[in-house]
């Protein structure tokens, strides 16, 4: 099967309509996207598996990441993208470990892309291309600010890819800046 980016949207579309979820997963994509290209892998593949990581989270939210795989085995998607899928949820819904440093990083950096839409939201330029990190470590510390955002996922994500947190938000600063308009986060005009 020929992965691509409109089979993975078409994918994702069918089961999702929130338009949150949708900027979630273009998020995602861009910070694995931008991480690969950092590491020496290939953008697309890690791209693909970040846009679809939470394609059964919005019909079944009681069975994410398992409904994940059962959706992309019928459809005959590659076990590694499945293996990538399920295993962001580990500990939290999967028990199936990130192992490949693509899953690391999509672990850790899931959790942390709604901390730091949030920070951006609450800027008064609403935009992540002048947001520092010292901002983000800021609200991070800050209790209640998007109490949602499990903090210590996104420190065992870090540790799991021996990075420094500052360095794990740096890194998706960066690659959520390369989709700032797309995720609607290129600030108001």
């Amino acid at each position: 099967m020929q992965l691509t980016r409109d089979k993975a949207l078409t994918l994702f579309k069918e089961f999702n309509q929130s338009e949150s979820l949708y900027t979630h997963a273009l998020s995602v994509e861009a910070v694995m996207r931008y991480a690969a290209g950092q590491r020496g892998h290939d953008p697309d593949f890690w791209g693909i598996v970040g846009l679809i990581h939470d394609l059964d989270y919005e019909k079944y939210p009681e069975k994410h990441c398992l409904k994940a795989a059962e959706i992309l085995r019928e459809r005959d998607w590659p076990e590694e993208v499945i293996h990538g899928v399920v295993s962001h949820g580990w500990g939290i819904c999967s028990e199936v470990e990130p192992v490949h440093e693509m899953e690391k990083v999509l672990f850790a950096i899931d959790e942390l892309t709604g901390l730091i839409t949030a920070t951006v939201l609450v800027r008064p330029s609403k935009s992540i291309l002048d947001l520092e990190v010292k901002s983000v470590k800021k609200k991070w510390k800050t209790k209640g600010f998007s109490a949602g955002v499990d903090r210590s996922i996104i420190e065992k994500g870090a540790a799991l890819l021996e990075m420094e947190t500052a360095d794990l938000i740096a890194m998706t600063i960066e690659g959520m800046k390369t989709a700032a308009a797309e995720i609607g986060l290129a600030g108001i005009e």
